[in-house]
């Protein structure tokens, strides 16, 4: 597998501290950065595309990964939450805003010698 691309993105939640929502948005965020012509233009399979996101935020272990997951619009995907991204506080509401970061890879099974520079 070759990695074909890194795009990265920030997401949010403003009011309900929800870390799966930030997670998504932020990869929402990082793919809406790029389009993989690549699979038009050279008649490959997306389904053989392998996906792998990195989702950072305060509390990793609230961040639904398989939800995450179902945002792609291509590839088999795995999530992968861990600790970064921010909580900014909101002490007059006793809440604070998540902000997410995430990092989406996407590999591809790539046979060196099919391809030429030329």
């Amino acid at each position: 597998m070759r990695r074909l691309i890194l795009e990265m993105g920030t997401g949010n939640d403003l009011y309900g501290m929800d870390y799966t929502k930030a997670s998504k948005r932020a990869v929402e965020d990082a793919f809406r950065h790029s389009t993989l012509s690549i699979f038009n233009s050279l008649n490959l399979d997306s389904s053989k595309m392998q996906v792998k996101v990195t989702v950072a935020v305060e509390e990793p272990e609230k961040v639904d990964c398989e939800e995450v997951a179902k945002v792609l619009p291509r590839g088999v995907a795995t999530v992968n939450a861990v600790r970064g991204g921010q909580n900014i506080a909101d002490p007059m509401n006793e809440t604070a805003h998540v902000i997410a970061t995430a990092a989406v890879e996407a590999y591809y099974p790539i046979n060196q010698s099919d391809w030429k520079l030329t």
